[in-house]
């Protein structure tokens, strides 16, 4: 009974719009009432979730997508993909691709990089000749690419979660996110036929060379990060850090566009940013600790096996969970609450747990567009100033392409699996 009381406030608290921390926490707190739990429990376990050396990464991730983004980084990625790309029908919809793609791999977060590259992106497309809605749609269907590209903040909650490696799987996620991208860059050019949208002039040579060596330093980050986690030289946690002082100095001597005075500001917002998902990691773990107790994680995977234990059927019955679950969970509670119990069912029919993470994240990550809570969907429909059903009926084939990405991945294991196997062993 106490249980459905749990679930039954969870689901209100959400209905009505609770953001997902406070509605896990006061769904979570009336449970313990009901049992007679004492209280002292709620910030054992809040510290217990949150205490863990990897989960540093977050700020640290967090604070590099700040300053990447006042010091200008973010705009010279965004050029020199419209440089590289822009002559090519739907030209700035494969460089608003392209652009999340760099950004992804250096921020980790969707929705950074929906709020970064969508505010210079949306409206610079729509003065271009581009339909607002389709605009907002790569926006936002692009900005998923970000956390499967390492590095990842959703992995690194997995890795915390279950102590699969980090580094291997941020290297699991680089060829799944490739596919991604490349993926929606074929619909972007297909939908831009049959629409008529525009094209630009290509950019001279000697242009695209200069554009080139300007974005060079904001690409040689993500070199900088991968690099230094696969040989060994830091580890993710420490990987953060090297990114936050790279982009301040690039942005502060190399853009120019950071200052000691934006400063302030800029590790303001990464504060309240990164204390908000570390708020809701302990709050989801104090929820996940109570679907433990009562053995909701066993009944789970009792009822997904006592269908089958095929592992072709097992994982699309997963694939099923996580993306009805992304569509209505914030991606990092949802990792919380279910990936423990799941990982166990993936490999106990054979599954690699770091093919079966790069498949949960990137499920979770469709989730973000998918309604009625897509947050990325909410973000551009902000910056976009249109309703969100019509960005949700723009994004459908984008998310169509994604999912044909997510079957062939899900049951295509060398995908994940080949790179970090040969650059770290098996």
């Amino acid at each position: 009974m106490e249980v459905i009381i749990l679930f039954s406030v969870f689901l209100i608290l959400l209905t009505v719009g609770m953001p997902i921390a406070f509605a896990l926490g006061l769904a979570s707190l009336s449970y313990l009432l009901l049992e007679g739990i004492s209280l002292t429990i709620v910030p054992q376990r809040m510290y217990a979730g949150i205490d863990t050396f990897v989960l540093l990464c977050i700020p640290g991730f967090v604070l590099a997508g700040n300053l990447m983004n006042v010091g200008n980084i973010t705009e010279h990625i965004v050029r020199f993909a419209n440089a590289l790309l822009g002559h090519i029908r739907g030209g700035l919809g494969l460089a608003n691709v392209a652009g999340s793609m760099i950004f992804g791999g250096i921020s980790g977060t969707a929705v950074a990089d929906s709020a970064s590259i969508g505010s210079v992106m949306i409206p610079g497309m729509a003065r271009s000749g581009y339909d607002k809605p389709f605009a907002a749609a790569v926006t936002a269907a692009s900005s998923t690419v970000g956390p499967i590209i390492p590095p990842s903040v959703p992995m690194i909650i997995a890795g915390s979660l279950s102590g699969i490696s980090v580094g291997r799987m941020f290297l699991a996620g680089a060829i799944p996110g490739l596919l991604m991208g490349l993926a929606m860059m074929v619909t972007v050019y297909i939908l831009a036929v049959r629409r008529g949208y525009p094209k630009e002039k290509r950019v001279p040579f000697l242009q695209l060379l200069r554009e080139a060596k300007t974005a060079f330093w904001a690409l040689l980050m993500t070199v900088i990060i991968l690099y230094g986690i696969i040989g060994g030289f830091f580890t993710p946690t420490e990987a953060s850090i090297v990114a936050c002082l790279y982009a301040l100095v690039v942005g502060m001597y190399v853009y120019k566009g950071l200052s000691w005075k934006k400063l302030p500001a800029i590790l303001s917002d990464t504060v309240l940013t990164s204390s908000a998902l570390l708020l809701m990691v302990g709050l989801a773990n104090l929820f996940g600790w109570i679907l433990t107790s009562e053995q909701i994680p066993q009944m789970i995977a009792a009822l997904i096996l006592s269908i089958s234990d095929n592992p072709l059927i097992v994982l699309l019955i997963l694939n099923l969970i996580l993306l009805f679950v992304g569509a209505f969970m914030e991606t990092i509670a949802a990792l919380i609450i279910l990936f423990p119990a799941l990982v166990g069912v993936a490999t106990g029919v054979g599954v690699d747990p770091v093919h079966f993470a790069v498949i949960a994240v990137l499920n979770l990550m469709i989730g973000l567009t998918t309604p009625p809570v897509g947050v990325c969907l909410f973000v551009v429909a902000g910056i976009g100033k249109l309703p969100m059903l019509t960005v949700a009926r723009a994004i459908v084939p984008f998310l169509l392409c994604n999912l044909a990405v997510l079957l062939l991945v899900t049951y295509v294991p060398a995908i994940s699996l080949w790179l970090p196997n040969l650059l770290m062993g098996e």
